[in-house]
């Protein structure tokens, strides 16, 4: 009997948001805690599979930003 009740009331899937930090570096962060220092929310909660889909979808240059900007001012330097 235990598994109709299971199929009928699946188990809550935890819910997950989608954090960033200064270096534009991307992570998820259980929804219900407050986030880890130097974090902030994006706007995007829900299943894990949802936030890790939308990391996809969004980060498309996994560098931290001070070196994309060190190799951008490289760049511009060169003859």
């Amino acid at each position: 009997m235990s598994g109709q009740a299971s199929q009928t009331n699946p188990e809550p899937q935890p819910q997950f948001k989608v954090v960033i930090n200064h270096e534009e570096q991307y992570s998820i962060w259980p929804a219900d805690r407050d986030n880890p220092n130097g974090w902030h929310d994006v706007g995007v909660s829900g299943e894990k599979q949802i936030c890790l889909e939308h990391i996809d979808r969004v980060w498309t240059d996994m560098r931290p930003l001070s070196l994309r900007r060190e190799m951008d001012d490289d760049a511009t330097r060169q003859p």
